[in-house]
C-alpha cells in the first residue's frame, strides 16, 4: 500500500497527502529556488524529519524504558550546496532541559538521537552537526 499521494497545484506548490490518516502539507520551492517560500520545501522536510525523527525515537525510548520525558525541542538548521543543488549540512539543536536526565540517561539519549532511522536513510554526503542543552 503507498503511503502518500504528491499532488503538483502549479507555481512550485505540492499538496503531499498521507494516505492511512488523510492528513496533508504543502511544500513550496523555496525563495532562493524560484519559489514563494511560503511552506516547507522539500529539501526543508528531509532536514526537518531528521529532526521529528530523532525526537520521536527519544520519546519511544523513554516510554519503554520508564524515563521521564517532560520537555524537548530541537532547532534545525539546513545549508544547501550548489552543483549540483542539495543539502550539505543539517544542524540540529536540541533542548531536553529540565527533564532531570543523569549523565548515564544523556549518553543513552545522545546515542539513540543519532541512530534514529532518518539519520541511517540520508546520504552519508550530508554532514550532521548536533548539539545537546541537558
Amino acid at each position: 500500500m503507498p503511503t502518500s499521494k504528491v499532488t503538483y497545484e502549479g507555481n512550485l506548490r505540492t499538496t503531499c497527502t498521507h494516505l492511512k490518516s488523510g492528513e496533508s502539507i504543502i511544500t513550496d520551492a523555496p525563495l532562493d529556488n524560484n519559489g514563494k517560500g511560503e511552506a516547507f520545501s522539500p529539501t526543508d522536510l528531509v532536514a526537518t524529519a531528521l529532526g521529528s525523527c530523532s525526537m520521536t525515537v527519544v520519546g519511544v525510548y523513554c516510554n519503554t524504558h520508564d524515563v521521564t520525558f517532560k520537555h524537548g525541542e530541537v532547532e534545525v538548521t539546513k545549508v544547501m550546496g550548489s552543483d549540483p543543488r542539495r543539502i550539505v549540512e543539517v544542524h540540529l539543536k536540541f533542548d531536553f532541559t529540565g527533564n532531570g536526565w543523569d549523565e548515564k540517561i544523556q549518553t543513552i539519549i545522545k546515542r539513540v538521537v543519532e541512530t534514529c532511522p532518518v539519520a541511517k536513510s540520508i546520504h552519508p554526503s550530508i554532514e550532521v552537526f548536533i548539539d545537546y542543552c541537558f
